[in-house]
């Protein structure tokens, strides 16, 4: 979900926009696999000669689809459904599937970019970005963020410029 050109004020250029890392897509694809892999065993293995055999097939597939919808698509959609806008005024956070939560930070409020990284999260090039402004939010940590350094130093130019007065990146 990207900030919409109508969105933006007069002057401000989209930069940046990216997504959480897709290592949190890991859990739900290992979940999408097993589930189905473990409810086609359960649908095998039930007898056919069975009397409520068409029961208890039906009933493992609900159960799967249940524990596919909490385990794997909603997660997804939640993937998906969370973006970060940088623009040459603004930090944009966009997450919500049915509720939209939208938080931004003004580049002249922000006070220091940092960012952090465990060995796992240097080879697959994320990281958190943690952003210290001068609002009610204070600081801000952002988990699994893609190519975190590439982020952080567009982050930190984009501050400077707006702390220069050169938010048009002139």
């Amino acid at each position: 979900m990207s900030l919409p050109d109508h969105h933006l004020t007069q002057g401000e250029r989209r930069l940046r926009y990216f997504q959480p890392h897709w290592k949190q897509l890991v859990v739900p694809c290992i979940a999408l696999v097993l589930i189905a892999a473990g409810s086609g065993v359960a649908i095998f293995v039930v007898p056919g000669e069975w009397e409520y055999a068409v029961h208890a097939r039906i009933a493992v597939a609900v159960i799967a689809v249940l524990l596919l919808t909490i385990w794997s698509f909603v997660p997804y959609l939640q993937w998906k459904n969370t973006g970060y806008v940088l623009t040459t005024h603004r930090f944009t956070i966009s997450s919500g599937v049915l509720n939209k939560s939208t938080d931004e930070i003004p580049l002249a409020k922000v006070n220091s970019v940092s960012s952090d990284q465990s060995f796992a999260e240097r080879l697959l090039g994320c990281g958190t970005l943690t952003v210290e402004s001068a609002s009610e939010q204070g600081q801000l940590a952002l988990r699994d963020i893609p190519r975190i350094q590439d982020v952080r130093a567009d982050l930190f130019r984009a501050v400077e410029d707006a702390s220069d007065g050169d938010a048009d990146g002139t």
